[in-house]
């Protein structure tokens, strides 16, 4: 089953980032305030965040708020996704491929009706 067209692009617009893929690599390790998880770039925390809201909107990052401070966690559900529809793509294509090949390697005049 495909995941729904826009769920679908936000996730391929996430990851398109290597900054956000950074931010998710560091969030597979746990759960992380969004201070310690803009820490190691060499970018101001409103870029990070800017970053963070796309990660959020492809639900890939879920925030949790515990007084002031903000706690960020990976949801792989979407990576799941993505990786159905790509394994889908990669099985039709293969196909239609092997297909053509065979057709292709047929010697002229051996064509079947």
């Amino acid at each position: 089953m495909s995941p729904a067209p826009a769920a679908f692009d936000n996730t391929l617009i996430a990851l398109a980032d290597p900054t956000r893929r950074a931010i998710l690599a560091r969030l597979s390790q746990g759960e992380a305030r969004v201070t310690d998880v803009a820490r190691p770039f060499p970018i101001s925390l409103n870029a990070v965040s800017k970053h963070i809201r796309l990660l959020e909107r492809a639900q890939l990052v879920v925030r949790r708020r515990a007084g002031r401070d903000h706690f960020l966690s990976f949801n792989p559900e979407p990576l799941a996704d993505a990786t159905r529809w790509m394994a889908e793509q990669q099985a039709f294509w293969t196909t239609r491929i092997q297909v053509l090949d065979a057709l292709l390697r047929v010697p002229p005049g051996k064509e079947t009706p």
